[in-house]
């Protein structure tokens, strides 16, 4: 199976030291209660009762004693969106996931299965498939005509019946399926692995069209020994080095045979001392707990707020997900008790380059670029998703975001903590929030992210100035009950084409539309549906490029003018020369068109050399060539 082309398109223009020791023995027959608990809420950390309270402003915020009841019976708060459309949870489905975009589709994971909904019309979407195949997570992507799934289950059958599972029917692993008639997904072999499949990120080889890889982070127990066809071992000695810990696994798909896909790096040891599997020998495959990072936090001074606030931070012995950006050659990894930077030059052994902890975070989570990667976002699921951690008594520094700063140094590529962010607002005792799964929003010039957070609801948030990040949107539901904790809310919200979808885990399926405010205006959010995907895979960024236009253009002037670095006459000249040009777009005077185009390069030339001047002199120039 080939990967379709033209996949991007354009609508104008073609903590405390962490845990030392051995890790619990392998869970290779979990029962399926515990296992649901496991796939979900991994590890719960409770807070300190020492802990200083934050300053939340508490009284005016909207978000504040939403009403609680189910589905669309709860009360809504909403700032700069509109939401365009809702629907419930589709028949079979249970507990929503993870979201894979692919032409006018986009497809829901969930702890049964997986349902595709047509968005041609994102006002109106239509539940197009729904396919039952139990087996938490279920987190799903897409690549051309092949959709791949993590299977962490202990229950899960290779069938997708349920009942009656035993070593030799059991599934663990990735699930390929071939999607090509989107009405009737074909299940293909499938690669099984030692840990089963929490997560999974695909990552392609600029050099070869023709595989495609799929780094799988497992993060429950091991199977047992005897289990075919592995020889598993959950062994956590450093000096096992055939231990399935600390690890991931490399899987390589062969486009024209997806049916022989395998694994062609069972342990990938970015936990090494090394960062890679050249050190096997010398047994230094175990945790980050056994080597120095590579950059070194000290114990932060009081009052830094970065200080220890006494929970409990996980180990790092595999990680949770992984995000790839194959047009830069980095991954950044969420592993559990550390956040790594990753080089994937060569997909299948990619090799551990920084290593970050922090004195605040109990899990590494999920990752984002921005999009020129000097930045990168660590999230941190406190408490596993599934307790309340918004409330007024939790600090801002926990559950939050992390955000880093990666920057060149004579030791190569290091990521330096810039900032925090977490919803500036209290949620109650009786909701799940904590940071989830987000997307970028590709405002030209901007760093913008709209993100997930559980019953916390869906917010977007500006983090340009990666020190100071901003909330500028958001849409909140009231809890799923007045008086008890019901796990629920946003899985994941994700920008595509124009739009914000969000995968609610019990109430069902989201669109959302950006509103003009002050925080973005018109031709900002113009040029950001500009910004058309075939496919798209958050866990696998792809560079945002924008059309040659002036909209475009318009929204890299917006920019550079929210970040004060133009001069006045700059300023004026920008403005005086952009309506010139766009006036003589369409004239007969082809001299005329030509001067005005050559104008646009000459008023970038007066442009400085900060990122956002330079973005604007490109668009400029681009726009020049295309008007001449």
């Amino acid at each position: 199976m080939r990967r379709r082309t033209g996949r991007l398109l354009f609508a104008a223009l073609a903590a405390t030291s962490l845990f030392a020791g051995a890790l619990p023995a392998a869970a290779d027959t979990m029962p399926a209660e515990e296992q649901e608990d496991a796939d979900f809420g991994f590890e719960s950390f409770e807070a300190s009762e020492s802990a200083e309270a934050p300053q939340f402003p508490t009284t005016d915020d909207p978000r504040v004693g939403l009403q609680a009841g189910p589905g669309e019976t709860a009360g809504q708060a909403i700032l700069n969106l509109e939401k365009l459309a809702s629907l419930p949870l589709a028949p079979g489905a249970n507990t929503n996931s993870d979201l894979a975009f692919t032409g006018d589709y986009v497809i829901s994971g969930n702890y049964n299965g997986f349902n595709v909904y047509d968005v041609s019309d994102p006002t109106e979407p239509q539940l197009r498939t729904s396919i039952i195949c139990p087996g938490s997570q279920n987190d799903v992507s897409v690549y051309g005509d092949l959709l791949f799934m993590s299977v962490e289950a202990t229950s899960a059958k290779i069938d997708c019946t349920s009942g009656g599972v035993t070593s030799a029917n059991r599934f663990r692993g990735v699930r390929i399926w071939d999607i090509s008639d989107i009405d009737n997904p074909v299940q293909l072999n499938g690669v099984q692995t030692c840990k089963g499949s929490h997560t999974h990120t695909i990552v392609e080889d600029p050099n070869d069209d023709d595989n495609v890889y799929v780094y799988v982070s497992g993060t429950a127990g091991i199977r047992a020994a005897a289990e075919p066809p592995f020889n598993c071992t959950g062994a956590s000695s450093l000096l096992n080095r055939d231990t399935d810990n600390f690890s991931v696994t490399v899987i390589k798909v062969p486009l024209d045979d997806p049916d022989a896909a395998a694994i062609v790096n069972r342990n990938a040891r970015i936990f090494s001392f090394c960062g890679d599997n050249s050190c096997e020998d010398d047994h230094a495959n175990g945790s980050l707990n056994a080597f120095p990072p590579s950059n070194p936090q000290p114990l932060y001074p009081e009052g830094s707020g970065r200080e220890p606030g006494g929970q409990s931070a996980s180990q790092a012995s595999t990680c949770h997900d992984i995000t790839a950006y194959p047009q830069i050659g980095l991954a950044a990894g969420a592993c559990q008790g550390r956040g790594l930077l990753i080089d994937i030059t060569d997909p299948a052994n990619p090799r551990r380059i920084d290593a970050v902890e922090d004195y605040n975070f109990a899990y590494w989570h999920s990752a984002t670029f921005n999009n020129d990667g000097t930045k990168v976002i660590f999230t941190d699921e406190w408490g596993g998703g599934s307790g309340a951690r918004c409330r007024a008594t939790d600090p801002l520094t926990w559950g939050a975001n992390a955000l880093f700063d990666i920057v060149e140094t004579n030791e190569g590529l290091k990521m330096e903590f810039a900032s925090y962010f977490k919803l500036p607002m209290v949620q109650t005792n009786q909701e799940n929030c904590v940071a989830h799964n987000g997307s970028l929003i590709p405002v030209p010039g901007r760093d913008i992210m709209v993100q997930a957070w559980y019953q916390g609801g869906t917010t977007v948030f500006d983090f340009t100035d990666s020190k100071n990040p901003v909330e500028i949107a958001y849409f909140d539901r009231g809890p799923n009950h007045p008086t008890s904790l019901q796990t629920g809310g946003f899985w994941s919200t994700y920008w595509h084409n124009g739009y914000m979808y969000g995968n609610e885990i019990g109430r069902g399926f989201d669109v959302f539309d950006l509103t003009t405010s002050e925080f973005l205006n018109e031709v900002e959010i113009a040029a950001a549906k500009q910004v058309q995907f075939d496919e798209y895979n958050v866990q696998g960024q792809e560079r945002l490029v924008w059309p040659a236009t002036f909209t475009t253009v318009r929204a890299w002037h917006s920019a550079a003018q929210r970040q004060g670095v133009l001069s006045a006459e700059t300023d004026a000249n920008l403005t005086k020369f952009i309506d010139r040009s766009e006036k003589s777009a369409d004239s007969k005077n082809a001299a005329q068109r030509r001067n005005d185009a050559a104008l646009l390069k000459a008023v970038g030339n007066q442009l400085g050399d900060s990122s956002v001047e330079q973005g604007l002199k490109n668009a400029l120039s681009e726009l020049s060539d295309t008007l001449r």
